[in-house]
């Protein structure tokens, strides 16, 4: 089992949270990983990074190779398109937010966007957002993506869901039971 994660968006969006998430699924199954973070101006707005490995082998870098990526996971549509080069051009997917976070004057139109993913062909665009909004739970927007995209992921949904319940538990069970409602909402509607 080896599986190459990037996912990527910006500061505020709970990029690094679904990384936590992925990663602790990961070790309760006894599987080994490496993650490397760029946080970049990670305050609201700025670019956040991270490359998370996992194998049920000895993993030397924390760093994924250009065009090894299995799965590009992102929370901003353009931040997706950015790490195009990592991903393996014949098996990878891309899950993203289809919902824009601009955040720069030149930020691409909508039309440019949509026509670069059409050009890909594995991807999965979910606008998260509303999901989370229409669902009652606008802050777990980054629990429906990763809901999204837990089949390209390989990683059975149960373990997804313990993970949830294990990382956010310390937060209450509101907080545990308005994450794992939102994971199951981006599973129903990737």
């Amino acid at each position: 089992m080896k599986l190459d994660i990037i996912l990527a968006g910006v500061g505020g969006q709970g990029i690094l949270s679904v990384a936590t998430i992925i990663g602790e699924a990961a070790m309760n199954e006894g599987w080994q990983i490496k993650q490397a973070e760029v946080h970049g101006m990670s305050q609201r707005g700025g670019d956040v990074q991270s490359n998370l490995r996992i194998s049920d082998q000895t993993i030397h870098s924390d760093l994924i190779p250009l065009g090894k990526a299995d799965v590009i996971i992102s929370l901003e549509p353009m931040e997706a398109l950015r790490y195009l080069p990592y991903l393996n051009k014949e098996t990878g997917w891309i899950i993203t937010s289809s919902t824009p976070f601009v955040n720069i004057n030149n930020y691409p139109a909508a039309e440019q966007l949509d026509a670069e993913y059409e050009k890909l062909p594995r991807v999965v665009r979910i606008d998260v957002e509303k999901l989370a909004k229409d669902n009652g739970s606008p802050r777990s927007a980054n629990v429906v993506l990763l809901g999204a995209a837990q089949k390209a992921l390989g990683i059975e949904y149960q373990k997804l869901e313990d993970a949830v319940r294990r990382v956010f538990a310390r937060k209450g069970e509101a907080v545990v039971e308005a994450n794992v409602n939102a994971l199951k909402v981006g599973l129903e509607n990737s």
